[in-house]
């Protein structure tokens, strides 16, 4: 086997292990939590037979191995179970749920990415002015806030006092695209908010590692225009870092938007989750979690693997 075939497959091995044991984590983590699931459906005034019939519907008394192998067996064929409070399927119900959720996390990225690219790029060609310190205290100030109190204040003020946009951002099938993109732009604004500044200070940083090099000098010494030597020489020799850095908050834009979703009323997997959370609905919970994991891991995958055929001395280690 190639080099970097075996570098690739170790990666995809690595990830499918890790999704494994983080599959068992999140088992074990909703195993272990206090309460009883069946009491919690039918409710307090529940006859002793009631619950144990209820009990044995769901398999509680089978032992934990056994159940979470089942759960397993049926999440690798697409089986995601059923959701106790509700009784509809779980795969189709996170189905319009996950597109939604990476309808918004779409175009997030579509803004976010180039824009901190672009902001990284034009932080290093003016270094140290006040170009680069006027981004660098914006992205940080943008960082530093707690993400659902940008939200509320972009509400407050673009949806409730200047009313440009909805301040419920709920999208079905029947709105054309310019109406979901109207009613997602409040959500869309915080995340790129939220992830603008580490992709932008990690362009910036990675850049300025490269200028250092001994062929940055020599290209200036040939006449070559700061922009030029950026764009050329520096930022494709600074592509692994960024990637990686992107590749992360992508998985964030994916992973993190429960409290987004929940602050706007979004439709997505983060409300979704956060409603069965407090039903206690463990299925949809498990599911859920799941599909976070796989996603995340899955992003880092990629990054990993970008990484390596973008960086030489990744593809030949020795």
């Amino acid at each position: 086997m190639a080099p970097i075939l075996k570098l690739v497959a170790q990666r995809v091995a690595l990830s499918l292990l890790l999704l494994l044991m983080v599959s068992v984590l999140i088992f074990a983590g909703t195993m272990i939590l206090p309460g009883d699931v069946a009491q919690s459906i039918l409710g307090q005034s529940a006859t002793p037979e009631a619950l144990a019939n209820l009990r044995a519907d769901l398999g509680l008394n089978d032992p934990p191995v056994t159940r979470y192998f089942q759960w397993l067996w049926g999440a690798l064929h697409g089986d995601l179970g059923t959701a106790l409070t509700s009784g509809q399927d779980i795969t189709t119900a996170i189905g319009s749920r996950l597109s939604n959720t990476m309808f918004l996390a779409f175009w997030a990225a579509a803004i976010s990415v180039p824009l901190a690219i672009f902001l990284g790029l034009l932080a290093v060609r003016y270094q140290n002015r006040w170009p680069d310190k006027l981004i660098s205290a914006f992205t940080l100030t943008s960082i530093s806030i707690p993400e659902f109190l940008i939200g509320y204040v972009l509400m407050y003020l673009l949806a409730v006092k200047l009313r440009w946009f909805p301040s419920v951002a709920m999208i079905n099938d029947s709105m054309s695209l310019g109406q979901k993109l109207n009613s997602i732009a409040l959500p869309v604004t915080v995340l790129t908010l939220v992830v603008l500044a580490q992709m932008m200070r990690m362009t910036r940083a990675a850049i300025l590692n490269v200028m250092q090099s001994a062929y940055i000098e020599t290209a200036e010494l040939k006449g070559l225009t700061m922009f030029k030597i950026i764009w050329r020489h520096a930022f494709p020799n600074s592509i692994s870092p960024i990637v990686n850095v992107v590749m992360l908050n992508l998985a964030y834009l994916v992973v993190g938007v429960v409290v987004i979703e929940v602050v706007f009323v979004y439709p997505g997997m983060g409300q979704y989750l956060v409603d069965h959370v407090s039903k206690r609905d463990v299925p949809v919970v498990q599911a859920c979690g799941l599909i976070f994991a796989a996603v995340y891991i899955g992003l880092n995958m990629v990054a990993d693997i970008v990484s390596i055929l973008a960086n030489p001395r990744l593809r030949h280690p020795k």
